[in-house]
C-alpha cells in the first residue's frame, strides 16, 4: 500500500479566512477562500477543482489501463470533470459531477471504447470513493 500526502492550512474565520493547499512532493500548491468556493472570485482554487482534477486524471489512467488490457494503445485520453456544490441538509454538498472525455485509441469500436468508459467511471478509485455522490455522468467521444 502507498501513501500519497497533500496538506491545507486555513487562517482566520470562515469568510475573512484565507487557506494554502500543497501536495506532499509540493508540486501543486494553491490559494483559497471562501470568495473561490463560494463567490465570484477567480484567484485561487477551491477543494472541488481538486477533487475534479483528481477524478480526471485517474479515469483517464484508468480507461488507459483498461484499454492496454485489452492490447490496444491509446494515443490519448483527455478528460474534463466539471463539480457542482450545491446545498443539501442545510449545507454545502457535492451535487453532481460529470466527465466529459476525449479519446483517440486505434482499432477499437465505438461499441467497445463505450463499453471501456463506463467500466472505467464504475471502476477508477476515484469514483468509488465519490459514490455518495446523487449523480455522476459521463460523456465519451472517440476520436479516430
Amino acid at each position: 500500500m502507498k501513501a500519497h500526502r497533500a496538506s491545507a492550512k486555513w487562517s482566520k474565520g470562515l469568510k475573512d479566512g484565507s487557506g494554502q493547499v500543497k501536495t506532499g512532493n509540493g508540486t501543486v500548491e494553491a490559494n483559497y477562500t471562501f470568495n473561490t468556493r463560494f463567490g465570484d472570485s477567480t484567484s485561487g482554487t477551491t477543494p472541488e477543482e481538486l477533487i475534479g482534477a483528481a477524478h480526471a486524471g485517474c479515469f483517464s489512467m484508468f480507461l488507459s489501463a483498461l484499454a492496454g488490457n485489452k492490447g490496444l494503445s491509446p494515443e490519448y485520453v483527455q478528460t474534463d470533470a466539471k463539480v457542482y456544490l450545491g446545498e443539501k441538509d442545510g449545507g454545502p454538498h457535492i451535487m453532481k459531477i460529470e466527465l466529459t472525455t476525449e479519446a483517440s485509441i486505434p482499432g477499437i469500436s465505438e461499441e467497445d471504447f463505450q463499453q471501456l468508459a463506463q467500466e472505467a467511471k464504475a471502476g477508477c478509485p476515484i469514483s468509488k470513493v465519490l459514490s455518495a455522490v446523487p449523480e455522476m455522468t459521463l460523456k465519451a467521444s472517440l476520436k479516430a
